[in-house]
């Protein structure tokens, strides 16, 4: 068939980064909208859907509705108040000439916004680097820790040491007894062992 299949684990949300970011926003502004009544979520989900999709976005300066469909939404009322069929048609058709230019246009205000961004992170991040034969704590993933301790579960397991660079940023990792630990592992998710 040539369908691709792309797997996303709660291991790597990041996997997902665009859903995650708007189903973040979405939920922060439910809570907003519900306040102690947390039962009613599924009634103001339409009323949050509708804000956030007519919402301009900093990234590309326009709706996403209008990234999409190449116009402002309009409420049912309005549209039905305000209808003309001649002069519809003539605004649609101007809007369909538009809509590659303003998708054009939003790509390139999304890649300016994307390096300033990129800019702002990596003028702080710190990569971590490693030795062969450093001691290290793997961070622990719900998978591999005893579900009943719940919040009091460990943060980092180990200590494992460091068997050799796997890429960049990624490393080989064997127990204190040399047996190897599977596949490489991403030194955001390793820390130093102090002793």
């Amino acid at each position: 068939m040539g369908d691709k299949m792309i797997t996303s684990t709660p291991v790597h949300p990041q996997a997902n980064g665009q859903a995650e970011s708007r189903n973040k926003i979405i939920i922060n502004n439910l809570k907003k909208k519900l306040g102690s009544k947390k039962g009613k979520w599924a009634e103001e989900l339409p009323f949050v859907l509708w804000a956030d999709t007519t919402t301009t976005k900093n990234a590309t300066s326009q709706t996403p509705f209008s990234l999409v469909f190449g116009s402002e939404m309009i409420i049912p009322t309005a549209r039905t108040s305000l209808q003309n069929i001649e002069a519809n048609n003539e605004i649609l058709s101007q809007d369909i000439d538009t809509i590659d230019e303003s998708s054009d246009i939003a790509k390139i205000r999304m890649a300016v916004y994307q390096q300033k961004i990129a800019k702002s992170y990596n003028k702080n991040i710190r990569i971590r680097r490693f030795q062969v034969g450093d001691l290290v704590l793997r961070k622990a993933f719900q998978n591999t820790t005893n579900l009943t301790d719940g919040k009091l579960a460990p943060k980092w397991e180990g200590p494992y040491k460091i068997d050799s660079e796997a890429g960049k940023g990624a490393y080989k990792l064997v127990t204190m007894n040399l047996e190897p630990i599977p596949r490489a592992w991403n030194a955001i998710y390793l820390k130093i062992y102090f002793i």
